[in-house]
């Protein structure tokens, strides 16, 4: 393994990692330089983000959902054919989940592992020489991970600026970047995180602007220089993951159907299955010579009545149910479901392929990792299976129908969170998306 790789974090979230990592990526890509990017943790919008700044697919390393095998195998395989590798935290470095050292899901997991250094995205407003008391502790809060450069973002003066890249200098650790205060740097959001990559009609635009934006005020060269070769890679990882669920998989795909994880299609593809996209929202059935059907995540309570009007795309969904396996994770989940309520309290049927009934419009904000144990066969896994993934929905059940459950679920600490989903013939779901198999070391 050749390529460097580096993470870019923060203290928290809403700092500015994602501006930043987008626009060094953005503005690698323009010089010609050979890059990937990663995103640490379960998020499904970043890496979307990622490709289309570097023009190659995004992925996620999950050091709680992901064997470490896994982790390695991922890892290894973006290295292969890149010269850089940028890997985006998720909220604070250090933030992860309580359990067995390096499977916390945090993004420190991954620098300790492999060495990777760490460029801190601070955001300085509202502050001047406490910054360096901020990165003072994060640099001495573990040995194993290694603070390597800082990037101020939202600086509002010379003199701001000077006041505080003093103070954090005096610590050895390098400035990188000064970022000034540009509101119109930011991407727009949803209730689910950033809005998605493929809905900006101006991305290009955006990312073109964003790699100015590095060019001016982060000195790039300095980053490409402290990132380091990964280290503790074992050449014999195993890609592992959850094999495909059929030999050609029907796949939703288009704004409404979008949080599928990039390493499960390239699993999925490199065991020798077909992938066939189809959009519910342009009144498409899935493919008939396909074998299971699989409806992923996205934002259905933002076109329930498109889908509902899709009569062409529910019926060949039905049809297609009756003989051979559907699955659908969380909004896919809400589609296969008897009624979905939008944000303003409309009901909308859906497919009526399980019995529940969902709403938007009475959220609750269900976040965390899970582990599920089948209850029954699957898409995701035979009965019996143990299958890690994470659930991040506001939608609310408010019928529950009369399906048998489709998995025993628990949080990343273990606790019981009670049986989930539902089961009728070919036809499953849960609001939980499946990330690996659990179970492995």
């Amino acid at each position: 393994m050749t390529a460097r790789a580096l993470i870019v974090a923060a203290p928290r979230s809403g700092s500015g990692k994602t501006t930043v990592t987008l626009g060094l990526l953005a503005a690698l890509k323009s010089r010609g330089v050979a890059v990937r990017a990663a995103k640490a943790g379960p998020d499904y919008i970043d890496p979307a983000f990622h490709a289309a700044a570097t023009g190659v697919a995004g992925f996620n390393l999950d050091t709680w959902a992901m064997a470490p095998a896994l982790v390695e195998a991922l890892l290894r395989d973006a290295a292969s054919d890149s010269d850089y590798l940028v890997v985006e935290g998720a909220m604070g470095l250090f933030d992860g989940v309580a359990g067995p050292p390096g499977r916390s899901g945090a993004a420190a997991d991954l620098a300790a592992r492999f060495g990777l250094p760490v460029l801190l995205v601070l955001d300085a407003s509202g502050q001047s020489q406490s910054a360096a008391a901020t990165v003072r502790g994060f640099a001495s809060h573990d040995p194993a991970v290694r603070i390597a450069g800082v990037v101020l973002n939202r600086i509002a003066s010379e003199r701001h600026r000077q006041l505080v890249a003093d103070a954090i200098g005096a610590l050895g650790i390098p400035v990188l970047g000064v970022v000034p205060r540009d509101d119109s740097l930011a991407l727009p959001e949803r209730h689910l995180g950033l809005v998605q990559a493929a809905e900006h009609a101006n991305l290009s635009a955006r990312l073109s602007a964003l790699a100015d934006m590095a060019e001016r005020h982060i000195d790039v060269d300095g980053v490409l220089r402290i990132a380091a070769v990964p280290g503790a890679v074992s050449a014999a990882s195993r890609a592992g993951g959850l094999p495909p669920p059929g030999q050609r998989i029907a796949l939703a795909s288009d704004p409404a159907f979008s949080f599928v994880y990039a390493h499960l299609v390239h699993r999925w593809r490199s065991a020798g299955a077909e992938i066939a996209c189809f959009s519910p929202l342009a009144d498409e059935p899935p493919p008939d010579g396909c074998d299971v059907c699989w409806l992923p995540g996205g934002y259905p309570e933002l076109h329930a009545g498109r889908l509902a009007a899709a009569r062409r795309f529910q019926d060949g969904l039905r049809r297609f149910g009756e003989t051979r396996p559907v699955h659908g994770e969380c909004g896919g989940y809400m589609v296969l479901g008897a009624y979905l309520e939008d944000a303003d309290g409309a009901r909308h049927r859906m497919a009526g392929l399980l019995g529940h009934a969902t709403s938007f419009a009475r959220r609750r904000l269900h976040l965390g990792y899970r582990e599920a144990r089948l209850l029954a066969a699957s898409p995701i896994g035979p009965a019996g299976a143990v299958v890690r993934g994470h659930e991040f929905h506001y939608a609310t059940c408010t019928e529950v129908g009369d399906d048998a459950p489709l998995a025993d679920l628990t949080d990343a600490q273990g606790r019981a969170l009670g049986r989930s989903g539902g089961r009728r013939r070919h036809v499953s779901g849960t609001f939980f998306h499946a990330i690996a198999p659990g179970g492995e070391d």
